[in-house]
């Protein structure tokens, strides 16, 4: 690794982008088990904040591996790679001044811990998707857990690999419980609360 480099500055700064935008930025890390609907809550953010001209942009775990991270496997090592790598890609979105919406199983605490300390303190939303691993396995939509139950696949997490869950993450939203729509729009209202967005339009 060279040391002979300096940080360039731009000329055009992440609070002009936000103001050009008219909105915050920030990351949306979208956190839980395979099968909790992370993806799904994540783009079906991402469309509505873009019907409302917000600009964002979804990473999903399983493209980001199709291509950026496609060197990389599925031990501890291999996973907290995946997200430093992550946290690093997202944190130039969020100086882009655009929310980035992460959807990652990222199982272990320290990894989201350490994305978190890339970025400023209200540019690392938590999100923790809530969903017992009976109903994630009941849903099963890539067949992976019974490829983990056969012994087909290793160190799947909530089958031979830990998952964290999140202690205090920004917000919680329990997809067993409630719809998609009524899971967007806890994450939309969380942003309007503290200013991120701005508040809906009325008639």
């Amino acid at each position: 690794m060279s040391t002979n480099i300096v940080w360039h500055h731009t000329s055009v700064t992440k609070e002009d982008r936000r103001k050009r935008n008219g909105h915050h930025s920030a990351i949306l890390w979208f956190t839980g088990l395979s099968g909790s609907g992370k993806s799904t809550v994540a783009n079906a953010v991402s469309r509505r904040l873009f019907e409302l001209g917000i600009q964002n942009y979804v990473l999903d775990g399983d493209n980001i591996r199709h291509g950026l991270n496609k060197d990389l496997g599925f031990s501890a090592a291999d996973r907290t790679e995946n997200i430093r790598r992550i946290g690093e890609v997202a944190k130039l979105f969020v100086d882009s001044g655009q929310f980035v919406l992460t959807a990652f199983i990222s199982p272990f605490a320290e990894d989201r811990a350490l994305v978190r300390r890339l970025v400023e303190e209200d540019e690392f939303i938590e999100i923790y998707v809530n969903c017992p691993l009976e109903e994630c396995e009941k849903r099963d939509p890539k067949g992976l857990y019974q490829k983990a139950r056969r012994g087909e696949i290793r160190e799947f997490t909530g089958i031979d690999s830990p998952y964290e869950a999140p202690e205090a993450p920004e917000l919680t939203i329990e997809t067993h419980r409630y719809s998609v729509d009524e899971c967007v729009e806890q994450v939309l209202a969380y942003l309007r609360e503290r200013g991120m967005i701005p508040d809906a339009k009325t008639d």
